[in-house]
């Protein structure tokens, strides 16, 4: 971790997060994006803002290329960073085992290697749901029309304004029949967090089938302890809560199923790569850099560093917490501006933003962005992400401000 990072947690303590705080002590590691001030964003939990760090942080990865162009890759240059992004990525969802991270430009590419690594004589049997990320949904539809997969969609629950999805339903579709389940951790559309997820992977266990979690909506926001899970795979990337851009992805790998083959492969998953000998079947590296592709984008781990480890410093048990506080003032000021919002009975249950129904979603959103309010839509809702570079003042006048656009 940078040393300015470093200090400025240590000076905020590590106790619970105040406004003040966070404001005396955290918000000048932004102060390039705070700069900004066009508009209050509220956007947080799609593209996560970056630490004034991660411009210098690109740049070493780049001062390599220019200083010492193909010999970054040796003496712990690029390969040196790509390991710690595993590192940092094990530690953050609790994985023991750094090298069964495999860096990804997309969780989408990470669905797809696990895929390609069932047999090819017959096609999967697919268990996920209907609230998916559009990635996931699609390259799901791909396979099922290339006849690779047969999917079975488990939809929401009817009784909810909210559309959550219960884990029963999924255990049901388990029992009859699956090679692989795929649910997320958190719903991206609505932010509900799947309850059962132990019971959903035991039972699919039992059946023979392996399980993929999409935690994209979650690490950064939820404590996420993969070993205890006891999943076989989990998709996930820094876009988001972890502020690290796009691109910046990665699939997990339970140690359990490293043996297995992905189709989705390239020169690095060899043993050797760089003494180039080949081999008529293909000599795989063991572990996890069995699952390696080809040539991997070296930029993209210094572009996540800074926002991975500010988020394991500051800690995502305390962010949680201060998450919980600020929906709550926002879904007071919004109420008391005129503005219907969910409100959950169990606030625990959901992610890191608040929603608000609108049967115009998607132009309500554009709306309020040129009124000031950046946010964004999805399925019929308005998600209204506030993070720690939010002030009160912020949340209050953007509740104001959708009163007036919405209202």
């Amino acid at each position: 971790m940078s040393s300015q990072i470093d200090e400025a947690i240590e000076k905020l303590g590590s106790g619970p997060l105040t406004p003040e705080g966070l404001q005396m002590h955290i918000w000048h590691l932004f102060s390039r994006v705070l700069a900004r001030n066009q508009d209050i964003y509220l956007a947080n939990h799609s593209l996560g803002r970056p630490l004034d760090q991660t411009a210098q942080d690109i740049k070493e990865g780049l001062d390599l290329w220019y200083d010492q162009l193909d010999s970054a890759w040796e003496y712990g240059g690029w390969p040196a960073e790509l390991s710690r992004f595993q590192a940092n990525v094990a530690k953050l969802i609790g994985h023991s085992d750094a090298t069964a991270i495999i860096p990804k430009s997309s969780a989408g590419q990470g669905l797809r290697a696990v895929l390609n690594a069932f047999p090819v004589d017959r096609s999967i049997r697919v268990v996920t749901t209907a609230g998916e990320f559009d990635s996931v949904d699609f390259i799901l539809k791909s396979y099922v029309g290339a006849r690779r997969a047969g999917v079975r969609w488990v939809g929401p629950s009817e009784e909810s304004p909210v559309p959550l999805f219960d884990c029963r339903e999924i255990l049901i579709a388990i029992k009859e029949g699956a090679d692989l389940v795929v649910v997320s951790m958190v719903y991206f559309t609505t932010g509900q967090v799947l309850g059962g997820l132990d019971q959903i992977i035991e039972a699919a266990h039992k059946t023979g089938a392996k399980v993929l979690i999409d935690a994209y909506h979650a690490v950064g926001v939820l404590p996420v302890d993969f070993q205890q899970l006891d999943a076989d795979f989990m998709i996930g990337g820094s876009y988001k809560y972890t502020r690290g851009g796009p691109g910046a992805c990665w699939l997990a790998i339970h140690p359990r199923n490293l043996e297995m083959q992905t189709l989705d492969t390239g020169w690095f998953a060899k043993r050797d790569p760089f003494e180039y000998v080949r081999s008529d079947s293909g000599d795989r590296a063991a572990g996890g850099t069995g699952w390696m592709e080809s040539t991997p984008p070296v930029i993209i781990p210094y572009q996540a560093r800074a926002g991975l480890e500010f988020t394991l410093a500051m800690g995502v048990e305390r962010l949680r917490e201060y998450n919980f506080r600020q929906q709550a003032t926002l879904r007071q000021a919004l109420r008391q501006s005129g503005v219907n919002c969910h409100e959950p009975d169990d606030p625990t249950g959901f992610g890191a933003f608040t929603l608000v129904p609108n049967p115009h979603a998607n132009e309500a959103a554009k709306r309020l962005r040129s009124a000031g309010v950046n946010t964004d839509a999805r399925g019929g809702f308005i998600r209204f992400g506030p993070d720690i570079l939010n002030s009160d003042e912020e949340l209050l006048r953007a509740a104001k401000i959708s009163g007036q656009v919405l209202g």
